[in-house]
């Protein structure tokens, strides 16, 4: 499957469609991001695959926010998963990526990532290594759909009491990239309180993520404390899709739902 990516970049960078490729590569046993600018220099080129599918995956549109503003003027192809392509839409319609000069080259997911991450749309719309897994339903919602209210407010509770305010999940993610973030100040969390009083900080982040989480799964994967992060923003996913029939990525639109003022603002 490697050798089709690395085929296509080649294809993209001898016809001079791109000027650099934003990847994966691996490095004396590490897997971190790249940018390649040489087609011919491919050979550290990995999918992030090391011990088990999509392990070592990384936030790559939101590095490629920076590289796009340092060099405005040049294409540059990223290597994208349907979640990744998702993101992509979503930074299109709020004008952190220009289009014009983004090349998406496209890798389907197996079934077991997947199944891992319940995914709904496994694959981007174009890909070129891989075959298109199975959509999966949001078992982990269900679950916690199915427990009374008190229950389930004292389970969360509990959970966001393991925050070390680290501050992984909101770095990480490639769809928080406001240059000034409200979640850094002292009166969510004052500094040095561990774990901290209460909530605010999580259920914070969460409506800022409504209608903007792509369901990359990259927060729970980096959250040291192994909170449910994924399954929460999963459900103010259904959560918007049911009041205002957008999901960020699967809609006609791409601009955030609670961005746009209509004929219902005015009521």
């Amino acid at each position: 499957m490697i050798d089709k990516i690395k085929m296509e970049v080649r294809q993209l960078f001898d016809s001079g469609k791109i000027e650099g490729f934003l990847g994966l590569r691996e490095f004396n046993g590490h897997v971190g991001p790249h940018l390649f600018t040489d087609g011919a220099d491919l050979e550290g080129l990995v999918l992030g695959d090391r011990k088990a599918p999509g392990d070592s995956r990384y936030p790559l549109n939101k590095l490629l926010i920076t590289i796009a503003r340092q060099y405005p003027n040049e294409t540059f192809g990223v290597l994208s998963r349907g979640c990744d392509e998702r993101g992509l839409k979503m930074l299109f319609g709020s004008n952190q990526l220009d289009p014009e000069k983004v090349v998406s080259v496209g890798i389907a997911c197996p079934q077991e990532l997947a199944d891992a991450c319940e995914c709904m749309k496994p694959f981007p719309d174009s890909y070129v290594a891989g075959q298109p897994a199975e959509a999966r339903e949001f078992e982990s919602v269900a679950r916690i759909d199915a427990i009374g209210l008190d229950e389930r407010f004292k389970s969360w509770l509990g959970e966001f009491a393991k925050c070390v305010k680290c501050y992984g999940c909101r770095d990480i993610c490639p769809m928080c990239y406001c240059p000034e973030c409200t979640l850094g100040g002292r009166n969510l969390i004052d500094v040095g309180s561990l774990p901290p009083e209460s909530p605010v900080f999580h259920l914070t982040r969460a409506l800022h993520m409504a209608g903007r989480c792509i369901d990359c799964g990259l927060c729970s994967q980096a959250c040291p404390a192994d909170i449910p992060l994924r399954t929460l923003y999963k459900k103010m996913a259904d959560i918007v899709d049911e009041e205002y029939q957008f999901r960020p990525g699967f809609s006609d639109t791409t601009k955030p739902c609670l961005n746009i003022l209509g004929e219902a603002s005015k009521h």
